[in-house]
């Protein structure tokens, strides 16, 4: 909360705290009239009255239609104007970016797709976060002028001590020093960077498998891998950012049994290895990307999952010695595509071959979950700058 005038207990702090409380109540749940924010706030009718009307005044929020009463006129309902200050969240891939506008209020915009040049000569951080806000914004029909925040998520960590980027792949033009910094200085909002996984985590315990546990592990399984951790609603990030980059654990000696040729986690399940596997089963495909999509479907999925399921138990194993998670959630390309039957496929070949015995669970966010919980993210943060606009 904004700093108050006076000591507590004093007229401005009570005020304040009345304003707060009212904008928190009309964010959450929408529209409401004078009357019901004095019913969910308990004050007086004259009370919440002068909340409204110096909400009003601060252009925080606005009538936005008439609700029927039992007796005299129409009562005016009262909305935040949450779409004068929103944000984008975008999907960073190597060669397109998805994005998508956020407003505290929960707004379902559309999500614009963006392609990116191939090479660093024709691209940069800021050519590619700018592009994808401008196509943010044109979906959604309003200004860029609008947008304070931006978050990203891409394949990588961030290193939270000095925004270096680190474990990030093909990420042309884009430096891997201070590059918040340099984002913010180039396009003037704040800038919030996180691993892609790590978001799709926040959607899985927002929505998903990991909502209600306890604790959850999030193995993601796409062209690369990557672990969430999710610890009763705080990932751990680790001391650098690094935490979860599992793809570059080397391949256990039992591994050499299911594919001599693999050297580490990523050669064992990593897109190109489920691809192999498919494609020995008769699933064939353009691409790794087009492979795994068709094992939802294919008639010979089980065979495929079957001969994928004990290698996916191998690299959980590190992560149950350490963290023995309560849920273990398969997400990503792969596991989305396996489903329900690759996780019962993983969770007995856990069980058989070690001394744990974990819940696995396919992820529930299928569509768009590094989105998903980048809206989530900022979403709350905009919530809080509202709130700190209360005076």
């Amino acid at each position: 909360m904004t700093r108050t005038q006076g000591l507590p207990g004093t007229p401005g702090l009570l005020r304040a705290m009345n304003d707060r409380t009212a904008l928190a109540l009309l964010i959450d749940r929408g529209p409401l009239t004078r009357s019901q924010i004095g019913e969910l706030t308990g004050l007086s009718k004259p009370t919440a009255s002068q909340v409204v009307t110096r909400l009003e005044r601060a252009d925080l929020i606005a009538p936005v239609g008439h609700v029927s009463t039992a007796r005299g006129p129409h009562a005016a309902s009262y909305g935040v104007l949450g779409q004068n200050t929103c944000a984008v969240a975008i999907d960073l891939q190597p060669q397109h970016a998805r994005a998508t506008l956020v407003d505290a209020l929960g707004t379902a915009y559309p999500i614009a797709e963006v392609p990116l040049a191939r090479t660093g000569q024709d691209r940069s951080a800021v050519s590619d976060i700018s592009a994808a806000i401008s196509a943010a914004c044109e979906a959604a029909g309003v200004t860029t002028r609008t947008v304070v925040t931006v978050i990203v998520g891409l394949q990588g960590a961030v290193d939270p001590r000095t925004d270096d980027l680190a474990f990030t792949g093909y990420l042309p033009g884009w430096p891997r020093k201070a590059v918040r910094a340099q984002l913010e200085d180039a396009l003037g909002v704040t800038v919030l960077i996180d691993n892609d996984v790590n978001l799709a985590a926040v959607a899985e315990r927002a929505e998903g498998a990991g909502r209600g546990t306890e604790d959850f592990a999030l193995l993601w399984m796409g062209e690369g891998l990557g672990l969430a951790v999710d610890l009763d609603g705080r990932l751990h990030r680790g001391a650098a950012g690094g935490a979860g980059e599992i793809g570059y654990l080397p391949a256990p000696r039992t591994a050499a049994e299911l594919d001599p040729a693999a050297r580490d986690l990523q050669g064992l399940i990593g897109g190109a290895a489920v691809a192999k596997i498919a494609r020995r089963h008769g699933v064939h495909g353009r691409s790794s990307d087009v492979v795994v999509g068709a094992l939802a479907t294919h008639p010979n999925r089980i065979a495929v999952l079957t001969e994928l399921a004990p290698r996916i138990s191998l690299a959980v194993a590190p992560v149950l010695a350490v963290l023995d998670p309560h849920i273990v959630v398969l997400g990503g390309p792969t596991g989305a595509a396996g489903g329900d039957l690759l996780a019962e496929l993983v969770q007995a070949s856990i069980r058989k071959t070690t001394g744990w015995s974990p819940s696995v669970a396919a992820t529930a966010v299928l569509d768009h979950p590094v989105l998903r919980g980048a809206r989530t993210v900022v979403a709350a943060a905009l919530r809080n700058r509202l709130l700190d606009l209360v005076t």
